[in-house]
């Protein structure tokens, strides 16, 4: 009897095949993408510059330990309290500023062991090494929503709409960098940094 020839299987499309479900896979799939902090690095002071010396009741300090747990002005605090504990400590206005200056813009309760002024206010974010990253990010987003809330409210008072939207307008790519429209809004965008200045600082990380 003589030997049969067993047919073979066609392979020819199985690259095309292939090929196929691997596009279907890269854009159907979705990637987890983590948040990141817009954040300008303060200039370099000059050299032989004394740092200034701070009181403490000008800086507010935030601690997160291993498990995730805020401790905020040595006091048990859950996250969600935060941006408001924060938003009392930089609108006190207890003092004045460097050049002796109440702040007649702020409402706040002018505790006198409070923070004096938005100019000299600090605030300091200390977090162990073991933190959650996401927990991280979480503290640093309520800092900035406590100063976003001031600057909004004054610049819904002097301009008429909140810092947000004129920060938005200023960087939207269509608007040239030389127009005029864009200069009078840098203008208001800087009046309002400059009186609720952002100053977070984060201290070295614990173990």
């Amino acid at each position: 009897m003589g030997r049969r020839n067993i047919p073979e299987v066609n392979a020819g499309s199985m690259a095309d095949i292939a090929f196929l479900l691997l596009i279907f896979f890269l854009v159907t799939t979705t990637f987890e993408v983590d948040n990141g902090i817009n954040r300008k690095l303060p200039p370099m002071p000059p050299p032989g510059q004394v740092p200034p010396i701070i009181k403490q009741k000008n800086l507010f300090t935030v601690l997160v330990n291993k498990n995730n747990d805020l401790l905020v002005e040595d006091e048990v605090m859950e996250l969600k309290n935060l941006r408001q504990a924060a938003i009392d400590f930089l609108d006190n206005g207890g003092g004045t500023n460097e050049k002796g200056e109440p702040c007649n813009y702020c409402q706040g309760k002018k505790d006198e062991s409070s923070s004096d002024h938005p100019n000299k206010a600090i605030i300091s974010v200390s977090n162990d090494r073991e933190t959650e990253y996401k927990t991280f990010i979480s503290v640093q987003n309520e800092l900035v929503g406590a100063y976003n809330f001031l600057r909004n409210r004054e610049s819904m008072r002097i301009y008429g709409q909140k810092y947000t939207t004129l920060d938005s307008l200023f960087n939207d790519p269509k608007l040239k960098d030389d127009s005029p429209i864009k200069e009078d809004l840098n203008e208001k965008i800087k009046k309002i940094q400059d009186m609720y200045p952002l100053k977070i600082s984060e201290a070295e990380t614990n173990n």
